[in-house]
C-alpha cells in the first residue's frame, strides 16, 4: 500500500491550506466510494480486497487544482475481502492487530497537476503506528451539477485513483515473499458540495 489516493489532483481536505477564494467544500459520498487493493498470493493468483463506506472531505478548486486538498478516513475493522475467515485473519495478529476503533487516514500534502483532468496528489497515509509519505495517480473525471433529477442540480465531482504500497513498510511484513510485498490499489470516489447537502 504505499501511494494510496490518487484520485485527488483535485481533492482537498479542510486540514490543510488556509482560506482559498475560489476552494469549495465537498463531501465524499460514501455510498460510490471504493478503495480496491490487492496482492500476489504464493505467485499462483491475485487476492482481493475493498473499503467503501469511509468519509472524506475536499477543498476542491476547480480553477486552481494545485490548492485543492483532500481528507479521508476509515475504520481499519471496515475492511471486506470476500471469505470470512481470510478477513479475520488480516485484521488479526499477522497483519493489522486492528481494535475497532483503528482507522486508516490519508491527509494531502500537495498536488502536482500533470495535465489537464490528472495529477500526483501527494500525502501522509497513515496505518495503526506507521505513517508514510504516499503518492496518489489521480484522474478527475467529471465535474459539475448532477445529471439525477433527485440532486435539483447539485455539483458534484468525481475522481478514480492509483497507487502501489509496500505493505512491509507499514509493519505488515507477515508470509513474505510468498505473499506479495506489493498492493496495488484502486480508488473511485465520488462527492458532493456540502453547500448543496445542506440545502
Amino acid at each position: 500500500m504505499k501511494q494510496l489516493l490518487s484520485s485527488a489532483a483535485l481533492l482537498a481536505a479542510v486540514t490543510a491550506t488556509p482560506a482559498l477564494a475560489d476552494a469549495e467544500l465537498y463531501r465524499l459520498d460514501a455510498s460510490h466510494s471504493q478503495i480496491v487493493f490487492s496482492w500476489n498470493h504464493l505467485g499462483l493468483s491475485t487476492t482481493y480486497g475493498m473499503f467503501s463506506g469511509f468519509e472524506g472531505e475536499i477543498m476542491f478548486d476547480a480553477d486552481d487544482p494545485a490548492s485543492s486538498s483532500v481528507s479521508v478516513s476509515m475504520p481499519t475493522t471496515s475492511m471486506f475481502t470476500g471469505w470470512e475467515a481470510r478477513t479475520a485473519h488480516m485484521l488479526g495478529e499477522d497483519f493489522f492487530a486492528a481494535s475497532d476503533d483503528d482507522m486508516i487516514t490519508f491527509v494531502s500534502t500537495g498536488i502536482e497537476v500533470t495535465g489537464d483532468d490528472t495529477a500526483l496528489i501527494t500525502g501522509d497515509l497513515t496505518i495503526g503506528d506507521t505513517t508514510q509519505e504516499v503518492v496518489l495517480d489521480a484522474t478527475l473525471n467529471s465535474a459539475g451539477p448532477s445529471p439525477l433529477p433527485q440532486m435539483n442540480g447539485a455539483l458534484v465531482a468525481g475522481f478514480d485513483a492509483t497507487t502501489t504500497l509496500s505493505r512491509t513498510a507499514f509493519g505488515l511484513s507477515a508470509f513474505t515473499p510468498f505473499v506479495g510485498d506489493e498492493v496495488n490499489v484502486m480508488i473511485s470516489v465520488e462527492a458532493i458540495r456540502a453547500a448543496d447537502m445542506e440545502s
